[in-house]
């Protein structure tokens, strides 16, 4: 039986270490991976792609490059979250094609495409600055695979912990459509969870009135 919300927010944890012998179902994972699929995202440009890797050797290649973290072996599937460079420009033609996916007439596509260039003038001004946009965007996903995961009873480790550059060589990654966000291993966990620790409630919520 699937978890509620809030039961799967108290299983959630960063997972360490993973079952190896214990892989996920086609069907788990696949709607795990919607999950990402369907989140939201500014603009509605969808600025992200997941790599899903089970291949053992592959894993093993990227593993020195996560600072040689056990869960990046140990897991049933390693999620690569990727950030979206080249298809955030305006000139690369995939932005009016993203807007045009809604019927509209061409004054309120113009509206659009205007907005949307003078709104993020400085950040589509670099590949660099552009990540940072994106990058922020795929957190958003990776949070709802990693909490829908938990519905269904399996581990996750969001992974921040990487050599950027290696990693992307090892997975021949052409940087200037994609750059690695983030590393999403997905599982079952070995070890019973820690203590969830968080602060108090009233020390990161404040009511205005």
């Amino acid at each position: 039986m699937n978890k509620t919300f809030k039961e799967a927010m108290d299983f959630r944890h960063a997972c360490k270490l993973f079952d190896e012998n214990r892989k996920i179902s086609n069907e788990d994972i696949r709607e795990i991976l919607e999950a990402g699929r369907k989140s939201p995202s500014s603009f509605g440009m969808e600025p992200w792609k997941f790599l899903v890797i089970t291949n053992e050797e592959l894993k093993a290649k990227i593993r020195p490059h996560c600072w040689n973290q056990p869960q990046i072996t140990t897991c049933s599937h390693l999620v690569i979250v990727l950030a979206a460079i080249k298809s955030l420009k305006v000139e690369s033609g995939v932005v009016k094609q993203r807007f045009l996916r809604r019927e509209m007439p061409q004054e309120k596509l113009d509206f659009y495409m205007d907005l949307y260039a003078k709104h993020l003038k400085k950040t589509l001004s670099s590949d660099e600055n552009i990540l940072c946009w994106s990058a922020r965007q795929t957190y958003i996903a990776a949070a709802n695979m990693m909490t829908c995961a938990a519905t269904l009873g399996i581990d996750s480790c969001p992974i921040e912990g990487f050599d950027k550059e290696d990693a992307e060589r090892v997975l021949n990654l052409d940087t200037n459509k994609y750059q690695l966000s983030l590393v999403l291993p997905f599982g079952y966990r070995v070890n019973e969870q820690s203590t969830q620790l968080r602060l108090d409630f009233n020390d990161v919520v404040e009511f205005i009135d």
